[in-house]
């Protein structure tokens, strides 16, 4: 039976490590001002008839803090990428000179940052909602456990060892949510 409890932790444990995992890569796609190739990580092109990640037929490299430079494998893909880009997300306009296009990042506005801000702490807000689900499905399938015949002592154990998971990771998101608050706010 303690297997059992061991078992409803673990997976918890996975959940929430997975919503820590889903955070960083959401808050690594909100541009902050500098240049990041992982805003460009959504950025897909027809590549001989496929639909194609841009890294996938171009080397993505930042010479700047405020350059990206796309650089094709290809010379007949500038077009594509180009294309690709300005129908895309990134709200950049690419600047192609024949051999590479260059994405020169522009500053934030004050008012962009807040946004950012605000968007960030909204894809924290639903982590911390991911993590406290994990936190009451497991406590859930700790109390079902009593009624299968763990003993309540163990599970009282069990449902604190959850709670003390529960705080260490809704630490870990505030953590991961100021530390991109201060790269987008600082100037």
């Amino acid at each position: 039976m303690a297997t059992d409890i061991q078992q409803i932790n673990k997976n918890a444990e996975s959940k929430m490590q997975s919503t820590i995992e889903f955070l960083d890569e959401a808050l690594a796609h909100i541009r902050a001002g500098k240049a990041n190739p992982r805003i460009l990580d959504g950025v897909k092109l027809d590549y001989y008839g496929t639909l194609t990640p841009l890294s996938g037929v171009a080397s993505i490299s930042t010479p700047d803090a405020r350059t990206i430079v796309i650089q094709p494998w290809e010379k007949q893909m500038l077009k594509e990428i180009e294309k690709a880009l300005i129908n895309s997300e990134v709200g950049i306009m690419p600047d192609n000179n024949g051999e590479m296009i260059r994405l020169n990042i522009p500053p934030l506005t004050e008012e962009r940052r807040k946004a950012l801000v605000k968007q960030s702490k909204q894809e924290a807000e639903e982590a911390k909602i991911s993590v406290r689900n994990a936190r009451r499905d497991a406590i859930e399938a700790i109390k079902k456990s009593v009624k299968d015949g763990v003993a309540e002592d163990v599970a009282k154990d069990a449902e604190n060892e959850m709670q003390k998971l529960h705080d260490k990771f809704i630490k870990k998101i505030d953590e991961v949510f100021a530390a991109k608050e201060k790269e987008i706010m600082t100037v």
